[in-house]
């Protein structure tokens, strides 16, 4: 069967809380976010966070910013100058306790915030001299504490190549959650890796070859060692953006699959819609309707198994604009 989203069970992702529209900001204001609530509602269960408040800063407050080392900042607040890190560090470090429970599949940060952000806050010196150097006190916490869960912040969700990397990142690492939820064994492994695989070529050959060495290996190593080291490469692999280059590159490799079916009318229209997508005339959607289209007709075992056909729900139409 080619690889279908219905009543799929929704993806559990952190958020913070001012996205989905609550009245949180140090304003006592809100940046609800529609696409975040309207569209990737459909498939996310939203576990929202809002570190300023969960420590324990009213609504509204004084607005804080961070200070001084970029390797290390502190959280101050910008009139009176009361340092919040130490006490925003230790309520993060339960939090992110909390968090685990959920087993949680990405999150999406606000922006700019000194608290959440991600990347690119402003760190000011004592002299008033800023950089966009920082990462907010719990988004650097959170990352370092789940190092590969995919993260992103809403201003770059919003960025079409992005968004579909970040989305794309959440789906295979919610199918790598289902897989250990059934202590599969080996072979298990290796139908999730083969499954993956024209996805990861489309993200990076090395990573790519990488893993397809490791997973040949599967049997002389400990499992619970493999699964380590497998998922940590998959998500490193897969933080890579797959550019049209790439695409184009695992496009051709799929159009060999049917070369003893097509006509050469329909091989010339193929490669000409590949070569259309290849010049930017096409969205890398165009391909992949026509793809999957002789996929079904042609009852190709192989590649209706393949996510890279498929990476997540057409609904989203992510391809519809890389």
């Amino acid at each position: 069967m080619c690889i279908q989203y219905i009543r799929m069970e929704k993806i559990k992702i952190g958020i913070s809380s001012c996205l989905l529209g609550e009245e949180v900001r140090y304003d006592g204001g809100h940046q609800h976010d529609r696409y975040v609530t309207d569209t990737l509602g459909t498939y996310f269960d939203w576990i929202s966070v809002c570190p300023e408040v969960e420590y324990g800063l009213p609504v509204p407050r004084e607005a804080m910013r961070l200070v001084g080392d970029p390797s290390a900042p502190r959280l101050l607040t910008i009139r009176t100058g009361v340092d919040h890190t130490d006490g925003m560090l230790i309520w993060a470090e339960k939090k992110m306790k909390q968090l685990e429970k959920y087993n949680l599949c990405g999150f999406i940060f606000k922006s700019r915030s000194p608290s959440s952000a991600i990347g690119g806050v402003k760190i000011y010196t004592e002299s008033g001299i800023s950089s966009n150097k920082g990462k907010g006190i719990f988004g650097n916490a959170f990352m370092k504490r789940f190092p590969l869960l995919p993260v992103i912040d809403d201003g770059r969700l919003h960025d079409p190549q992005l968004r579909e990397n970040f989305i794309e990142s959440v789906f295979v690492y919610k199918r790598w959650q289902e897989f250990l939820n059934k202590k599969g064994a080996a072979r298990d492994l290796i139908n999730f890796h083969t499954r993956h695989k024209l996805l990861i070529l489309a993200h990076s050959q090395k990573h790519f070859r990488e893993l397809g060495r490791m997973v040949a290996r599967i049997t002389e190593q400990e499992a619970e060692a493999f699964r380590v080291q497998y998922i940590a490469l998959l998500m490193e692999g897969l933080h890579l953006f797959a550019t049209p280059k790439k695409n184009t590159n695992v496009l051709l490799h799929i159009a060999g699959y049917f070369k003893k079916y097509l006509s050469p009318e329909e091989k010339s229209e193929l490669l000409a819609v590949i070569g259309n997508y290849q010049k930017g005339f096409v969205p890398l959607i165009a391909p992949i309707i026509l793809i999957n289209h002789y996929v079904r007709k042609f009852d190709e075992p192989y590649l209706k198994t393949q996510y890279y056909l498929n990476p997540h729900p057409l609904e989203l139409m992510l391809r519809n604009h890389v």
